[in-house]
């Protein structure tokens, strides 16, 4: 099926009709003239006074940065405007809820180096920059991304990368920020080359909302410079089918063209996407796009954004109306991240109706109840292999309930319980 994707004319648009095609799709041109103010934002939108007075109070405590770009998908319609939604602040960022808190997901407590996040077992997070093209409305770095624009110093980074050089575990590291691809080819390829120089790190991922919000950031020079440190994945960020444009498309396909594979990473926003019908058709589109649906996160607990949270039912909702109606490819996986650095956890309907010693009901996505018999011989046999008994360590797991099921722990306990203290 072809498709007639979106394309950008920004010279409807009066303050851009005599900005040349050059300046538009440069990268740099589009970060230097982001959208910081109101007057200019009131030549791309119409604003009313009660709309002035609120943005006017939000802009004292949260930033505003738009890129032209992603500012000319928006339409009049502010209480529908999925864009303005994202990109426009609201006055609904100042009530802060009970529950919201600053960190919600302890990346600084878990965190040994400035800079830099280890919760799980084999990969770290790298926040290389507080730098972003945009600052979307439902961030949850509200607390860094936008204090202070700057990506972090060499003497930071060469830190970060000194305790990733020092944990032999760590297979896996995540760029993020901010957005690294705000960096030069130059600055990101410092760190890119600096890790993968790193014997024991396997993959490197980068996660960036580029390719939505400022796709011109895409270049052939950037793609080249990547697909020089491969396996290399990119995991960005569309929310909604009114993102995917020409543009985001063509950005898109020079990353894959380019050997890197990319996964999306849409985030469950009230009055944006929590709907069915509108994430079926967004992670439709994402895979003619070559981007496959890796995550739907249930909205973060962070502050000031409690006006974009849906239930959890919602989400729940949203996967019921996937699995078994479209192929299993565009199914992504609904996650709480936990509030306290608990991580991601899957939420997902309830399949598994009941069990014995010998079967299993279950049901599918019609509502057909089925059976299925265990074998007799029910117990695996493992551990005979090479990879059981001589492979290395770290296929072996290092804690939670997995060590468990591995018979190398009998319980797991919380630290700090009164009995022990008797």
């Amino acid at each position: 099926m072809k498709k007639n994707y979106r394309s950008i004319d920004y010279k409807t648009i009066e303050i851009y009709r005599d900005v040349s095609e050059t300046d538009w799709n440069d990268w740099k041109w589009q970060l230097g003239h982001a959208i910081r103010d109101i007057p200019t934002l009131k030549q791309i939108i119409d604003i009313d006074k009660k709309l002035e007075a609120d943005l006017e109070n939000c802009l004292q405590t949260f930033k505003m940065a738009i890129t032209p770009y992603y500012a000319s998908l928006m339409d009049q319609d502010y209480d529908r405007g999925v864009i303005r939604l994202q990109a426009v602040p609201s006055i609904h960022e100042l009530y802060v809820a009970a529950d919201d808190q600053d960190d919600p997901l302890h990346e600084d407590v878990d965190s040994p180096v400035p800079g830099l996040t280890h919760r799980y077992p084999d990969r770290v997070l790298m926040l290389v920059t507080h730098i972003c093209s945009m600052y979307c409305r439902h961030c949850t770095r509200r607390r860094m991304v936008g204090d202070r624009d700057a990506h972090l110093s060499h003497a930071q980074i060469d830190a970060c990368i000194e305790y990733i050089r020092n944990h032999p575990e760590v297979r896996d590291v995540l760029l993020s920020g901010g957005d690294p691809f705000s960096l030069s080819d130059a600055g990101l390829e410092y760190i890119l080359k600096s890790i993968r120089e790193i014997d024991h790190v396997e993959i490197i991922r980068i996660g960036s909302r580029m390719p939505v919000v400022l796709p011109q950031r895409i270049t052939n020079s950037l793609v080249s410079m990547l697909r020089k440190y491969h396996p290399l994945y990119v995991n960005t960020h569309f929310n909604h089918p009114d993102e995917i444009t020409l543009e985001a498309k063509n950005a898109c396909a020079r990353l894959a063209d380019g050997g890197i594979q990319l996964g999306n990473q849409t985030v469950l926003l009230r009055d944006v996407n929590d709907c069915p019908n509108i994430m079926k058709k967004l992670v439709h589109e994402l895979l003619m796009i070559r981007v496959k649906p890796y995550y739907i996160y249930q909205c973060d607990l962070s502050s000031g954004i409690s006006h974009f949270r849906t239930s959890i039912t919602k989400g729940m909702e949203i996967i019921e109306n996937l699995r078994g109606h479209t192929t299993g490819m565009a199914v992504p996986t609904f996650v709480v991240d936990a509030p306290g650095g608990g991580g991601k956890i899957p939420v997902m309907p309830n399949y598994l109706l009941s069990q014995s010693d010998r079967r299993f009901a279950l049901r599918n996505y019609e509502g057909v109840i089925t059976t299925y018999t265990q074998p007799e011989q029910v117990f695996s046999n493992c551990g005979r292999c090479n990879i059981c008994r001589e492979g290395p360590k770290e296929y072996k797991p290092l804690d939670g309930v997995a060590k468990l099921l591995s018979g190398d722990k009998l319980c797991l306990e919380p630290s700090g319980l009164v009995r022990r203290k008797r």
